[in-house]
C-alpha cells in the first residue's frame, strides 16, 4: 500500500515539474501565470483522480491535498481558488459515496494553504523542509479527521489500510512538492532581478560616452558596447569573434594582450593608455580593465572600459605648453581689466627685480619710469582698445630704481560676452640689444682698427656732399692715400708693426682735417679724405686742396716709432675736384684712385689731380682687357722659345715666353699685356694657358726623339698660380694627360712671390720636386735675397737677372755681385745661368765667375717653336 502511495505521489510530483516551464513561459505576464498555474494545478489533481487508491468503491485516495496546499501556499488565492475549482468538480463527477468527503479534503488543504501562506509572509513561520512537513502533517490529520464523516466500516477500513501509509508518504510528498515550488520561485526572483540587474547595466552602458568590452585570454572579443561606433576600428559585428591580431597591427595586438593577460593576473584593476585608428580617424584612449570572476566559453576574461581621452588630451598638452610658455625667458605678468597684477613669472622678478608678493595686487604703474608721457600711454591704451593688442619699446624701472629699455607687447583676453576680463603682457630686456646695435652700427660703419668710418658711411656722406656742392654752389674734392712700402714693413716686421703703422697714420690724418672734413679708411693701407666747401673757382678748390694734401705729405713722412725704432714711410695722394652731382660716385672712385696711381707712377710721395688725359688712359687701358678675354677665348696668345746655352754642349732647353698675336697691333711683348692683366685678375688664365701649352710642347718633343726629347723647358710662375688651391693636383694631373715628363719642366719664380707666404710655398714647392719638377729663382739679386730660402726652399737654380749683365764687364758691382752670386751657388750646389747675354764680352767674363749656362740674344732670340727647332737642327 505504501508503495502505491509512493508511485503516485510520484507521479503528481513529476507533473508539477511542469510548474517551472510554465513560469518561464509567462515571465513578466503575471495575470497569465496565475491562470495557467491554477489550471495546472487543477489538472495534475485530475489527473491523481483518475489513477487513486480506491479502498472502497466511491473512497479515492490521492496527493491532490499535497498538491493543493502547495499551489494554495506558492500561488496564492486566485491560484488555489482555480486550482480548488478544477480539483472539486472533477471530485464532484467522479461521485460516489466519498463524493462530498473528497470535496472537503478539496477545500480542507486549500485553506491551510492560505493560512500558512499568510503567516510566512508575516514572519511568524520559516518556509523550510521541517515546517512544510509539520504541516503536510497537520493536514493529513485534518484530512483523515474529514475522514470520518464516511460510514464507520469504511472509517475503520481507511484508517487500518492507509491511514499510516497516507501519515509516512503524503507530508514528505508535500515537502518535496514544497521546495520544488520554492526553487522554483527563488529562481524565478533569481532571473527577474538578473533581468533587472542585465538592463540596467545595459541603460548605464549605454548611457556612458565610454565603449565597453570583453575579452578573453587569447584576446578574442565576446562583447562589444559601443555608444559611437566611430570609435572602433571596425564595426561591432565585424569584431566579435575575432581576435586582436586579426583586427589590429602586431605591435599593437601583442601590447592589448599583454595588457590582457597582466589584468587576468592581477586581482587589481589595470589601466594604460594606447592610440588606434579608428573609423573617426587616429584617437587617444585610455582602458581600465578588471578580471571577470568566472569564464566564458571556458576562457578567462576581463572587461574592459575604454574612454576616447583625444580631446582631454589636447587640453592637457595645451595647458602643459601654456605653463611653459608663461615660464620662458621673456618676462610675463596677467593683471585683470583695472590693470591690477594677479600673476608673474620667474623671469619677470629676473628681469625688474620685484618678487610676487612685491607686485600681485599692485597697479601696473608700478614699474613706470616716468619718461614716457601722457600721450604716449593715450596711444597705446588706444591701440589695445580698438586692435586688441600693441607693442612697442618703454622705458620701465627696476625696483633697484635703474631706468631700463624693454620691448612690452600687451594683448586683451575677453570673456564671452565680449568684455575684457584680463591683460597679458610680455616683456624683454633689450638693454644688451640696444649695446649690440649700438655695436653693430659701429662696426658697419667704422674701421674696427683705426675707428675713422669704413667705405660704406663715406658713400653715404660722399652723396650728401655732392648733393650738398649743388646746392652751395663750392667745389668738394676727393683724396685717395696709399701709403708707400706699406707691403714691405709688413713682410719684414709683420702684421703688428703694420697694424700700428696704420694707427699712427690714422691719428696724423684725423688731426690734420677739420671736424667737418671726413677722414675714412677703405681698407689695407689706403685712406679717403673727403673736403668741402672749398670756394666756388676750381683753382681756389685746387690750392685749398694741394695745400691740405702738402701737410699730408710732409706729416706721413716723419719717422714712426714701431716696435721702439724708427721706420720712414710716406704716402701716395690722388685728388679729383668735383660740383654738384655730375659725376656718379663711382666714377670720382675711379677718378681718384686713378690719380693715386699716376702718384705712384712719379715715384711715390707725391701729390697728383685727375685730368681728362688720365682718363683715355683708362679707358684704353679697359679696352685692351676686354681685347685679352677675346684674345684668350680665341687663341690670340702663343708661346715663343729662347734657348738656355751651357757652355760646351750647346742648346739645353729653352724658356718658354707668352706673346701676344694681337689683331690690329701685331705681335706684343709681355710688358704689354702682363701688367694689366695681373691688376685684372686674367693673370691666372694666363699662366694656366703657359703651362698647358708648354706641357703639350715637351710631350712632342719626347715623342719625335732625339735631342728635342732631351730639353728642359722653363716657365714662369706667377704668385695668382703658385698660392692658388689644388694647384699641386692640376699641374700633376696635366702632367699625366700630356705625358710630359716632370724632370723636363723648371718652373722659374721670382724672389719676391716667396715672401708672400714662405711656409706654403715650401710646402708646394716640395710637393712638385717630389714628383720631378725643377724650380730656379728669377731675377735674382733684384729682391730682397735671402741666405734662409736658398737653403729651406728646393731650388736647383740660380738666374743672374739682365740688369747685372747688361753693365759687365766694365761695371766693378754688378761684376762683383756676379761673381758673389756664382760663388754662392756653387757653395749650395746650385746651378747659375745668366739672362740677358749679348756680347761675347758678357760671355766671358761670366765664364770666368764660375757661370756655364747662358740665356740671350747672343745665342739666340726667342722665336715659335718651328724656327726653334730648326735652329737646333742647325746646332
Amino acid at each position: 500500500m505504501i508503495m502505491d502511495f509512493v508511485t503516485g505521489a510520484a507521479l503528481l510530483l513529476a507533473l508539477c515539474y511542469l510548474q517551472a516551464i510554465n513560469v518561464r513561459a509567462c515571465q513578466g505576464r503575471p495575470w497569465l501565470l496565475r491562470l495557467s498555474s491554477g489550471l495546472l494545478f487543477g489538472v495534475i489533481c485530475l489527473v491523481g483522480m483518475w489513477l487513486p487508491i480506491a479502498p472502497h468503491e466511491g473512497v479515492f485516495f490521492d496527493a491532490r491535498t499535497a498538491v493543493l496546499s502547495m499551489a494554495a501556499l506558492f500561488g496564492g488565492a486566485w491560484v488555489a481558488l482555480l486550482a480548488g475549482l478544477i480539483a472539486a468538480a472533477g471530485r464532484l463527477w467522479l461521485g460516489g459515496i466519498g463524493m462530498y468527503v473528497g470535496v472537503a479534503n478539496v477545500i480542507l488543504p486549500l485553506l491551510m494553504g492560505l493560512a500558512m501562506r499568510a503567516l510566512v509572509q508575516r514572519g511568524r513561520l520559516p518556509l523550510n523542509a521541517l515546517s512544510l512537513w509539520l504541516f503536510g502533517v497537520l493536514l493529513h490529520l485534518g484530512v483523515l479527521l474529514v475522514l470520518s464523516a464516511l460510514p464507520a466500516e469504511h472509517y475503520q477500513r481507511i484508517l487500518t489500510y492507509l491511514a499510516l501509509p497516507s501519515l509516512l508518504v503524503l507530508p514528505l510528498a508535500g515537502v518535496m512538492l514544497g521546495l520544488l515550488l520554492k526553487d522554483i520561485g527563488q529562481r524565478q526572483h533569481t532571473e527577474r532581478d538578473l533581468q533587472f540587474s542585465e538592463a540596467r547595466l545595459r541603460a548605464i552602458a549605454g548611457a556612458l560616452p565610454d565603449l565597453l568590452m570583453v575579452l578573453d585570454e587569447d584576446g578574442r572579443y565576446l562583447e562589444v558596447i559601443a555608444p559611437d561606433p566611430q570609435l572602433l576600428r571596425l564595426p561591432v559585428g565585424a569584431l566579435l569573434g575575432k581576435r586582436l591580431h586579426e583586427v589590429l597591427a602586431l605591435s599593437q595586438a601583442e601590447s592589448l594582450l599583454a595588457f590582457v593577460r597582466l589584468t587576468l593576473s592581477s586581482n587589481a584593476p589595470q589601466v594604460t593608455e594606447y592610440r588606434m585608428q579608428t573609423l573617426a580617424g587616429l584617437r587617444l584612449f585610455e582602458a581600465h580593465a578588471r578580471r571577470l570572476d568566472v569564464t566564458l566559453e571556458g576562457r578567462a576574461a576581463v572587461v574592459m572600459i575604454i574612454r576616447d581621452i583625444t580631446e582631454r588630451s589636447l587640453a592637457e598638452e595645451e595647458l602643459r605648453i601654456a605653463a611653459i610658455a608663461f615660464e620662458t625667458q621673456q618676462g610675463m605678468f596677467i593683471t585683470d581689466a583695472s590693470s591690477h597684477i594677479l600673476r608673474v613669472n620667474q623671469a619677470f622678478c629676473r628681469i625688474t627685480g620685484y618678487q610676487p608678493d612685491d607686485v600681485i595686487g599692485q597697479h601696473t604703474r608700478l614699474l613706470s619710469s616716468g619718461q614716457q608721457g601722457a600721450e604716449f600711454y593715450r596711444q597705446m591704451w588706444q591701440s589695445i582698445h580698438q586692435h586688441g593688442s600693441w607693442q612697442g619699446e618703454i622705458w620701465n624701472r627696476r625696483k633697484s630704481g635703474e631706468v631700463f629699455p624693454e620691448w612690452l607687447s600687451i594683448s586683451a583676453v575677453r570673456a564671452t560676452d565680449g568684455r575684457v576680463s584680463h591683460y597679458v603682457a610680455s616683456l624683454s630686456d633689450i638693454s644688451e640689444r640696444k649695446e649690440a646695435e649700438q655695436q653693430i652700427r659701429h662696426l658697419a660703419f667704422y674701421d674696427p682698427l683705426t675707428g675713422l668710418p669704413n667705405r660704406r658711411l663715406l658713400l653715404d656722406r660722399l652723396q650728401q656732399a655732392m648733393a650738398h656742392s649743388a646746392q652751395s654752389g663750392q667745389y668738394a674734392a676727393l683724396m685717395f692715400l696709399d701709403l708707400d712700402n706699406f707691403k714691405n714693413i709688413n713682410d719684414l716686421y709683420g702684421h703688428q708693426a703694420g697694424d700700428q703703422l696704420l694707427l699712427q697714420a690714422a691719428g696724423r690724418l684725423s688731426a690734420l682735417v677739420r671736424s667737418s672734413e671726413a677722414v675714412a679708411r677703405l681698407g689695407g693701407d689706403e685712406f679717403v679724405l673727403m673736403l668741402e666747401q672749398l670756394g666756388g673757382q676750381a683753382d681756389q678748390a685746387a690750392s685749398r686742396a694741394e695745400q691740405l694734401g702738402g701737410q699730408i705729405l710732409h706729416s706721413l713722412s716723419q719717422p714712426y716709432s714701431l716696435l721702439g725704432q724708427p721706420l720712414h714711410s710716406s704716402v701716395s695722394i690722388g685728388v679729383v675736384l668735383f660740383l654738384g652731382n655730375h659725376e656718379s660716385v663711382d666714377e670720382l672712385f675711379k677718378r681718384a684712385d686713378l690719380s693715386m696711381y699716376e702718384a705712384k707712377h712719379a715715384g711715390k710721395n707725391a701729390l697728383r689731380f685727375f685730368d681728362p688725359q688720365m682718363q683715355a688712359v683708362v679707358s684704353t687701358r679697359l679696352r685692351l682687357q676686354e681685347e685679352m678675354r677675346q684674345g684668350l677665348r680665341e687663341g690670340h696668345f702663343i708661346l715663343h722659345y729662347q734657348a738656355q746655352v751651357e757652355e760646351g754642349c750647346g742648346v739645353v732647353g729653352a724658356e718658354a715666353l707668352l706673346r701676344w698675336q694681337h689683331p690690329q697691333q701685331g705681335l706684343l711683348g709681355p710688358a704689354a699685356f702682363i701688367p694689366l692683366a695681373e691688376r685684372s685678375g686674367l693673370i691666372q688664365a694666363l699662366d694656366g694657358l703657359v703651362l698647358r701649352q708648354a706641357c703639350l710642347q715637351l710631350a712632342r718633343w719626347q715623342a719625335q726623339g732625339g735631342a728635342l726629347a732631351r730639353l728642359s723647358l722653363a716657365v714662369n710662375l706667377s704668385a695668382v698660380m703658385l698660392y692658388q688651391p689644388g694647384f699641386v693636383e692640376d699641374l700633376q694631373a696635366l702632367l699625366e694627360e700630356t705625358g710630359a715628363a716632370a724632370q723636363l719642366l723648371k718652373l722659374e719664380i721670382t724672389e719676391s712671390l716667396l715672401l708672400d707666404d714662405m711656409a706654403a710655398a715650401s710646402q708646394r714647392m716640395n710637393a712638385l720636386r717630389q714628383m720631378g719638377i725643377r724650380f730656379s729663382i728669377d731675377d735674382f739679386g733684384t729682391g730682397y735675397s735671402s741666405m734662409a730660402y736658398l737653403q729651406k726652399l728646393p731650388l736647383d737654380q740660380l738666374k743672374i737677372d739682365q740688369s747685372f749683365i747688361r753693365e759687365l764687364p766694365g761695371n766693378p758691382s754688378s761684376l762683383a755681385i756676379v761673381r758673389a752670386t756664382c760663388a754662392m751657388a756653387q757653395s749650395l750646389g746650385l746651378q747659375v745661368i745668366a739672362e740677358g747675354v749679348e756680347t761675347p764680352a758678357q760671355r766671358q767674363v761670366l765664364l770666368d765667375s764660375g757661370c756655364r749656362h747662358f740665356q740671350g740674344y747672343l745665342f739666340a732670340r726667342p722665336v715659335p717653336v718651328e724656327q726653334f727647332e730648326a735652329l737646333l737642327a742647325a746646332q
